[in-house]
């Protein structure tokens, strides 16, 4: 059997698996489900194009990974066959333990244990399954390969993941201002000691790439109406929890159901197979088709608010740079109780707080985006560049919202 397919992406024309075992890697169910998790969640109600799956990003990402390998090899980067194979591995799986629709549910469904720790853990057990052909990949992905630049483009604040992810979803939302221009920055890289660099022609390149993963946080990934869907639906999956924990009857798929009965902490999923296999058995299909069962629940708030997502009739959201004062938030909650004839805590869970924050560089942080002058220096792209731009966007903005019924108007 020919394993080096061919397939055509949308966003780069024709991309090539190079060898047999990203082949049987792509082929493998916990790869497969990724077809089943929608790579920007509920976005889909501002931006009816953002359709797109972890299943795409994952290929596309591994195709960066081709280029940008390919690159430093044309500079004499010396780079083996196995390593090239581990990291484009690394970066295939590198979103393998997402939850259905992606972050939002990420701590809904299990107590504290990240996508992260999900992926590695996946990773561990592919590794078995393969007869040790990821120890490599699993190495770069845990940062412990003593040539760091393969992590780097693993996971960084210039990385293959970044790429794509900017690529990809200012293509199928539509924003085209969110383009990172990833074909110049990858054909600017280079290594000097064993880390990644870029070449300083590449610093407009570089201040365009944060420039554009600012506005696509705001426009898009923390857009206030997205941020209202996705409370929303975390609010769905808690009430359910609360409900199901305390001997009220919810309907769920098996596997949803029963990550619904119980906390699962980071060392239950790794030691027990069977958590496992529920949870690479869970995408979007078991979320959505709760929210339809929950629509027609007796619980007055769990109806209410599922009901709502599947009509789009989604919270008011209102945006400000200080938190909101606790009396004003009493306040919408007596509205909504006075509104629905609810108890006081029952409309409580119709009130939903908190915040967003947004920072396109973080200069001081781990593995900053370096960039090689043509004296020979390595600097830090905020040092090499003229413009103020790099450490204005490097600036942490924080938004707090509210988010609540528009009835109660």
């Amino acid at each position: 059997m020919n394993k080096k397919k061919i397939f055509n992406d949308p966003v780069y024309g024709f991309v090539t698996i190079p060898t047999e075992l990203l082949f049987d890697l792509i082929e493998h169910t916990y790869f497969q489900r990724l077809r089943r998790i929608q790579q920007l969640g509920l976005t889909m109600f501002v931006y009816p194009g953002a359709l797109h799956t972890r299943f795409h990003h994952a290929l596309g990402a591994m195709h960066l990974m081709t280029l940008a390998l390919r690159t430093l090899k044309d500079k004499g980067v010396k780079i083996s066959a196995k390593e090239g194979e581990a990291a484009m591995a690394a970066i295939l799986l590198h979103d393998i333990g997402h939850g259905p629709l992606s972050h939002a549910l990420e701590r809904s469904i299990f107590d504290d244990v990240h996508h992260e720790a999900i992926s590695l853990h996946l990773m561990r057990k592919l590794n078995a399954q393969f007869g040790g052909a990821l120890d490599l990949a699993i190495a770069i992905f845990e940062g412990t390969y003593d040539r760091p630049f393969f992590h780097q483009l693993v996971s960084s604040q210039l990385d293959m993941d970044r790429l794509d992810y900017l690529n990809r979803d200012s293509f199928y939302t539509g924003v085209q201002e969110g383009r990172p221009g990833a074909d110049r920055l990858i054909k600017m890289l280079t290594v000097v000691d064993e880390k990644l660099v870029l070449e300083e022609k590449a610093v407009y390149s570089i201040e365009n790439f944060l420039v554009s993963r600012r506005l696509m946080y705001w426009q898009v990934y923390l857009h206030k109406t997205v941020t209202s869907a996705e409370q929303m639906v975390i609010r769905i999956m808690e009430r359910a929890r609360d409900l199901v924990r305390a001997g009220v009857q919810v309907p769920a798929s098996p596997n949803l159901h029963f990550f619904l009965s119980r906390n699962v902490t980071q060392q239950e999923f790794e030691n027990d197979d069977q958590i496992l296999r529920r949870f690479t058995r869970l995408d979007d299909t078991d979320v959505w088709g709760a929210v339809k069962l929950w629509a027609d629940h007796p619980d007055k708030v769990l109806n209410y608010l599922a009901q709502s997502l599947l009509d789009r009739h989604l919270f008011k959201i209102t945006l400000q740079t200080e938190p909101f004062d606790e009396e004003f938030q009493l306040g919408i909650v007596d509205l909504i109780a006075e509104h629905f004839r609810l108890p006081h805590a029952d409309a409580a869970q119709l009130m939903l707080t908190g915040r967003i924050s947004n920072n396109a560089y973080d200069i001081g942080g781990q593995d900053p985006i370096d960039v090689l002058t043509k004296s020979g220096r390595v600097v830090n792209v905020a040092e090499a560049s003229d413009l103020p731009n790099i450490r204005a966007i490097s600036q942490r903005v924080e938004k707090h919202y509210i988010c609540y019924p528009k009835e109660i108007l």
